[in-house]
């Protein structure tokens, strides 16, 4: 008996619906946004540059997929710098997607996770932890679904 999931060459399990800026996912056939390909190599500053254009659009989705391929293709040690900054992306998500609880826990686990790690390639690593736990604790209090865009940190301080 056939199986009628979605593969990939390799025969692994791939959903191949469209999504929409969050990642939910939508009837075949309906116009999404283009996924992000998975496994590719960015320098640190292109990763940046990429998650904080798709942060700026509103797809933080997309986002958590450009720092997960820095967390596990990128320089051995820094796996909890981007698998931190995948959290805020997803926390981004599940905000605007209604999930208050859910993305105020990812905020304070990114947070965490990215706080051990100064500022390397111009991240403002203090003010994303604090620019997390301040929205964290504002979705504790008001858990509204907010518009991602609006979410979007500044991943680099700017001038």
């Amino acid at each position: 008996m056939g199986s009628n999931r979605d593969r990939d060459e390799e025969g692994r399990a791939r959903n191949a619906r469209p999504r929409d800026g969050l990642g939910r996912p939508l009837p075949y056939g309906a116009a999404g946004v283009p996924r992000q390909p998975e496994g590719v190599r960015r320098t640190p500053a292109e990763t940046v540059a990429e998650a904080q254009r798709l942060l700026d659009e509103g797809k933080p989705f997309h986002a958590h997929e450009v720092f997960e391929d820095a967390w596990k293709t990128g320089p051995a040690g820094e796996e909890g710098l981007w698998r931190g900054l995948a959290q805020l992306a997803v926390g981004v998500t599940h905000a605007a997607r209604g999930n208050s609880g859910g993305a105020a826990a990812l905020l304070r686990r990114g947070a965490d996770n990215i706080a051990p790690y100064g500022s390397p390639y111009g991240l403002d690593v203090p003010g994303l932890c604090a620019w997390a736990r301040r929205l964290a604790a504002e979705l504790d209090t008001n858990p509204e679904p907010r518009d991602a865009a609006a979410l979007a940190p500044t991943l680099r301080p700017t001038r």
